[in-house]
């Protein structure tokens, strides 16, 4: 898919930047069989996992009030465990508020695929979860490996000499290129083959300053660190939510270790079922349908800073935008990130919109506003939306860098993670033809949401392949999970939610019927008290439940 799937924290303190990447599913390859049926032996007796499986958390107080800290070292290959070379991932707790009736540990992952879950609790993000979860469980994070605080971790950016190198042959070029603003949907044989020149530049640039490890951060191997992480944890089954791509993560975790699980939650849902360009028009449809969305309700949740009288005054404002930006990017400010691109281009203006839909509650006024100041001239506001402050450098750990080590990745690596998980975890097609062949059919089913979604996908086709492919779940013996699915979510469509609760033995469907990605944590009163009662009491949801 072209876009992270991943969730906004309800709290508003922090969230990923939207890079315009890809998106996501479950599964990459490693030694695990893929059927149920045959699982391999409890990786906690393999003599070579046992030191892994054997750790037990440090503890300390996070630089944030509130929170405990702590590093959990995993395998880099978990098919050759014993060679020295590891993972070494921040973790972080908030206490359960009831400790007199703690019932244990629940991890989360936030999203992504590229958020870090440490960093994520030390904002607040345990404040998403319910009274009731909170009393009884610690609510436990961690960056997965390759992500955030991960030691090593992925960047695709070179070093700071070779950047200023490339930075000084850009501005020498920067008048040429301006004159060349790559289309929504390439259409020519010149667009095209740019827009695969381009993509195989950012895979090679991967490969240059990630290669030793871009072949082990995918969900597989995430799934398997998750487990040493329960067990790190003192738990003998894991009680799990997971939002966006964190139910991928859960998913593979379920298909791996079913009879280890206690709980499980999955909002906002990622059906592994789906090849890559099913994926693309699934989730490009959703933003699309989502985009009407705030053309139809924008006067009821963005009131007077509507961009337009009526909803198709709307819809024409941001396609005109659009059109616009194909032909010149959009003018920006001096002091705006877009300035040294020479302005907004088309796709940088579809992504500004498309993340404006992930909480209409609390971006939908501000898209308003920048969407008229644009037609008008001015796009620093657009430009800005998804604009993050600045996040701490996560440090490094104490163990000595490998020789062939990753470059210290920047501050935030969730653009390198999210391209490298994501192609990692889906099979792609090794030629151009079937990238253009999809463009017709991702143009009818989501408009330039499908054709700029297509495009995105190109970079994987010169990434290295995961083992498995697009299969339905396959996870005998796990108890029932709790699938969450949000009518109108852009980015994970309803439709996915339904059809991941059918994959599943004995899996719940909670329908939450309203706008934006995910629910729990956003969703109200009544999604909070049937997760929360699921969560606690394993209190199973009935057949066609909904808030």
């Amino acid at each position: 898919m072209n876009r992270a799937a991943r969730r906004r924290p309800a709290l508003a303190t922090t969230a990923l930047a939207f890079l315009g990447a890809l998106s996501l599913t479950a599964c990459t390859g490693g030694p695990v069989p893929a059927t149920g049926k045959a699982r391999a032996a409890d990786p906690a007796s393999r003599p070579d996992l046992k030191p892994f499986y054997g750790q037990r958390l440090q503890w300390t107080d996070c630089a944030t009030d509130g929170y405990e800290c702590a590093r959990l070292t995993v395998p880099r290959d978990y098919a050759r465990p014993g060679n020295g070379r590891t993972f070494v991932l921040p973790v972080a707790r908030a206490a359960a508020t009831g400790p007199a009736r703690r019932i244990g540990s629940l991890v989360y992952n936030p999203g992504g695929p590229g958020a870090g879950g440490a960093s994520s609790l030390e904002e607040g993000m345990d404040e998403s979860f319910g009274a009731a979860v909170r009393a009884r469980f610690d609510i436990v994070s961690f960056d997965p490996r390759g992500v955030g605080g991960s030691v090593p971790a992925l960047t695709c950016e070179p070093a700071e000499a070779e950047a200023e190198a490339e930075e000084a042959e850009a501005d020498e070029t920067s008048e040429e290129a301006s004159d060349a603003v790559a289309p929504l949907y390439p259409r020519t044989e010149a667009d095209r083959s740019a827009a695969a020149s381009g993509a195989r530049t950012a895979a090679e640039d991967c490969e240059e300053h990630s290669g030793p490890i871009l072949r082990h951060v995918g969900t597989e191997d995430a799934a398997r660190d998750l487990d040493v992480l329960r067990a790190a944890l003192g738990e003998r089954e894991l009680t799990y939510l997971g939002w966006s791509y964190g139910t991928s993560l859960g998913t593979s975790y379920a298909e791996q270790f079913p009879r280890r699980v206690r709980a499980m939650v999955l909002d906002g849902a990622i059906d592994p079922s789906l090849d890559w360009r099913q994926r693309v028009i699934s989730q490009s449809a959703g933003f699309r349908r989502s985009v009407d969305d705030y053309a139809e309700q924008c006067a009821e949740i963005a009131g007077d800073s509507c961009p337009g009288a009526s909803p198709r005054e709307i819809r024409a404002l941001v396609e005109r935008l659009y059109q616009r930006a194909e032909r010149e990017p959009l003018p920006v400010a001096e002091d705006s990130t877009y300035a040294e691109y020479g302005g907004m281009d088309a796709t940088a203006v579809l992504d500004a919109v498309s993340m404006a839909m992930y909480t209409p509650e609390d971006q939908w006024e501000p898209l308003s506003e920048a969407l008229r100041e644009a037609d008008q001239g001015d796009a620093t506001k657009l430009g800005a939306l998804d604009d993050e402050e600045e996040t701490e450098d996560p440090g490094t750990a104490e163990e000595e860098q490998e020789e062939d080590e990753t470059p210290e990745p920047p501050a935030d690596n969730s653009g390198a993670a999210l391209t490298a998980v994501n192609c990692l975890d889906v099979p792609h097609p090794r030629s151009l033809r079937p990238y253009w062949d999809a463009l017709a059919p991702a143009d009818r089913a989501a408009g330039v949401y499908g054709t700029a979604g297509v495009t995105a996908e190109l970079t994987c086709r010169d990434w290295p392949s995961g083992g498995r492919s697009p299969h339905r779940v396959d996870a005998e013996g796990v108890p029932p999970v709790l699938v969450v699915g949000t009518t109108g979510d852009p980015s994970t469509p309803y439709e996915e939610s339904v059809s991941l609760a059918e994959q599943f033995p004995q899996g719940m469907l909670l329908t939450y019927e309203g706008l934006g990605h995910t629910a729990y944590g956003r969703g109200g009163a009544c999604v909070t008290a049937k997760v929360d009662a699921y969560l606690v009491k394993r209190e199973r949801v009935r057949p066609g439940a909904t808030c």
